[in-house]
């Protein structure tokens, strides 16, 4: 259960988590985008993107969460 005046606090939070996770794969994707156009190749500089991307995301959520998880205790 939500304690009161929390709520806000877990919205910032959830949005925070999808905003960091979009714009870091995002990027990924877009600078791998950019190298298989300049390299003229295949598009596995996309899925290295993509991956890197995804992965520094979720680093970025484990961060996220744990720094939350100290304040509310």
């Amino acid at each position: 259960m939500i304690e009161p005046g929390r709520g806000g606090a877990y919205a910032v939070l959830f949005s925070e988590i999808g905003i960091s996770l979009l714009i870091t794969t995002l990027v990924g994707v877009l600078v791998g985008r950019w190298v298989d156009e300049q390299l003229d190749s295949l598009p596995i500089f996309l899925i290295v993107g993509f991956l890197i991307g995804a992965g520094s995301g979720t680093v970025m959520i484990y961060r996220l969460v744990s720094r939350f998880l100290k304040t509310i205790k």
